[in-house]
């Protein structure tokens, strides 16, 4: 059982992401889970609609990178950023916004060294391809990824950071190890890659895989639900950050994550609905139901 860390060492997170008032994607998938695991959520929101976009019609407004990094300069105002463990960040709607999530690390950085920059590239998936601005992509991969402690891509997010197809399990280990080399060197330089499906992936399932900058690597599977929701790549991010930062070892973190991810995916399609069930599936974050067990590759 999964105990939660003592008050005195309350782990503290910038999150910078966007939010929506219905629904979980972004700071709204992250800020709750992180919560309930025992986690101290600075939010910061790079948009506040009303719903995400994937419904065709929202309400509300996006913020400049401007308007981010002035939330960000406030905050450090209050002499509080030493106490900062890591920064945690998702889809970019603009390079501007990117621009103040880097300034962010770097301002966290000069306060608390060694704060971990977590970074979710998202930038599209399978089946769908890019779905972010032209300049989104080149920015991850010139940019971000340098300044990345942890990142935390899909199949396709790899292949393109990678800049090579992968299609068995040795591919993914070769990209994932090349990828640690191009992150932050002075930090743990961990990769999760979700959504992953090779030529020895079962039929029926997916699969996660986790490597450090060292090379070890873990694997797990899991059954693959017939949907996909908005907000599970946020969430998986935010709980996998979690755990690494309460000190759990990778592949222990990597078990934790994906076992309370799959309690929450199977709560949500039992629901029939379309948003995460993350308050309905709220134990499943610290007390999964179902462990998946992650084996060394």
């Amino acid at each position: 059982m999964m105990k939660l860390l003592p008050v005195a060492d309350i782990i503290q997170i910038l999150s910078i992401q966007s939010w929506v008032s219905y629904g979980h994607v972004g700071n709204s998938a992250s800020m709750f889970p992180l919560q309930m695991l025992g986690a101290e959520v600075w939010g910061v929101n790079t948009v506040q609609f009303s719903n995400h976009t994937g419904y065709g019609a929202w309400s509300g407004m996006v913020f400049s990178g401007e308007q981010i990094l002035s939330l960000v300069k406030g905050v450090e105002q209050r002499g509080k950023m030493g106490e900062l463990s890591a920064v945690l960040s998702g889809y970019l709607g603009a390079v501007d916004i990117g621009d103040a999530v880097l300034e962010s690390v770097r301002c966290v950085r000069h306060h608390a060294p060694n704060a971990f920059y977590c970074c979710d590239p998202v930038m599209g998936d399978r089946g769908r391809g890019m779905y972010v601005a032209d300049e989104i992509p080149a920015f991850f991969a010139e940019r971000a990824l340098s300044l990345a402690d942890i990142i935390t891509p899909n199949h396709f997010e790899l292949e393109y950071l990678a800049q090579s197809p992968i299609t068995t399990i040795h591919a993914a280990r070769q990209a994932m190890y090349q990828l640690t080399r191009k992150m932050h060197q002075h930090g743990p330089a961990i990769i999760l890659a979700t959504s992953i499906k090779v030529e020895d992936t079962a039929e029926d399932c997916l699969e996660v895989l986790a490597m450090d900058k060292k090379g070890n690597a873990f694997r797990v599977a899991t059954p693959d639900l017939p949907f996909s929701p908005t907000g599970s790549g946020d969430l998986a991010s935010a709980v996998f950050l979690f755990h690494l930062l309460a000190g759990r070892t990778l592949q222990e973190a990597l078990k934790l994550m994906v076992s309370a991810i799959w309690g929450v995916m199977k709560k949500t399609y039992e629901s029939g609905k379309e948003e995460l069930q993350i308050i309905a599936a709220r134990n499943e974050l610290v007390h999964p139901s179902r462990l998946f067990f992650p084996e060394a590759f």
